[in-house]
């Protein structure tokens, strides 16, 4: 029996890009999926929640630029919209300097809807993080810092 060194960490690691791609998109879709059950109400599509959300943080601003944010044409942002209003969660106000432009606000039962939704979702990843070793933490702090570079490539 010889006493031979394992291979190095890298040649054992080595996954051809195809692999990693493949990997990396699943392991992304499956996290954003469970993250996305986390809502408050069933009933909110996650389009709604994204632009409640984008709401609650630039309040107010123009039914424009929440379609630029969100890169979806002005008719489907403003039946997203309509049906946040109708759901008592988004206010839309007309511009007092350009009555032409109309405004979006959260109401309380909107901004309560955010913030209990990323209270639970902020439950569910801490129950899961805290799970983790120090290391796993570590390596997934790297993986962040990755996978926001590649979101800016």
């Amino acid at each position: 029996m010889t006493d031979s060194a394992p291979p190095a960490p890298s040649a054992s690691r080595a996954v051809p890009h195809a692999h990693l791609a493949t990997d990396v998109r699943g392991a992304v879709l499956r996290l954003a999926r469970r993250l996305r059950q986390q809502k408050a109400d069933a009933d909110v599509t996650d389009a709604q929640m994204a632009a409640l959300g984008y709401v609650v943080q630039n309040q107010p601003l123009t039914i424009g630029a929440l379609t630029a944010h969100e890169g979806v044409t002005p008719p489907s942002m403003n039946r997203t919209a309509g049906k946040l209003a109708d759901a008592g969660l988004l206010r839309r106000t007309v511009d007092d300097d350009d009555k032409r432009r109309v405004l979006l606000e959260t109401t309380e039962a909107g901004a309560a809807f955010v913030f209990e939704t990323r209270r639970r979702r902020d439950e569910w990843r801490g129950a899961r993080l805290s799970a983790l070793t120090a290391d796993e933490r570590r390596t997934l702090a790297d993986a962040t810092e990755i996978l926001r570079k590649l979101t800016r490539s």
